[in-house]
């Protein structure tokens, strides 16, 4: 999976805005794996201006799409050293809340993340230190319905 390859995987997500509205993700991978460079591509396509800034450091970036239709969440747990911390947070509401939630590391989380409705693993090929291969999973109806069309859509 080139960068071209991660921008349409975006576009393909973007293009079921409708679909992304209440559904939350969770990005698996190691560092440098795509997931942050996905999530700009994704966040970009469906419209936010300005800076989309990695929220390693703040734990969550909050934006609104230029349409309003909906929000999205941002949240990267990396820098948590354990699950009690997220619950320390105060984060759960926004999580259990309305709009998108793409949250990368919830295993930082442990069993305190509800499951998600999919599931994108980033993964380096043995092959290749430059090349990546994703995988989708869902966890529910709308996130198995969202993976269908995305597939299609990237064919």
């Amino acid at each position: 999976m080139t960068e071209e390859d991660t921008a349409q995987l975006a576009q393909c997500f973007a293009s079921q805005a409708h679909a992304l509205a209440q559904l939350s993700i969770h990005l698996y991978g190691n560092l440098g794996a795509g997931k942050t460079t996905w999530t700009r591509y994704l966040l970009r396509a469906l419209g936010v201006q300005g800076r989309i800034k990695s929220p390693t450091y703040a734990l969550l970036e909050q934006y609104e799409l230029d349409d309003h239709s909906f929000e999205a969440y941002h949240f990267d747990l990396y820098r948590l050293e354990a699950p009690q911390e997220w619950l320390e947070s105060g984060l759960q509401e926004t999580v259990q809340g309305p709009g998108l939630k793409l949250i990368e590391w919830p295993q930082k989380a442990g069993e305190l993340l509800d499951a998600p409705d999919l599931t994108l693993s980033f993964e380096f090929l043995p092959t290749s230190a430059q090349q990546r291969q994703v995988r989708l999973t869902a966890h529910s109806a709308a996130g198995q319905q969202l993976a269908e069309s995305v597939l299609k859509c990237a064919q």
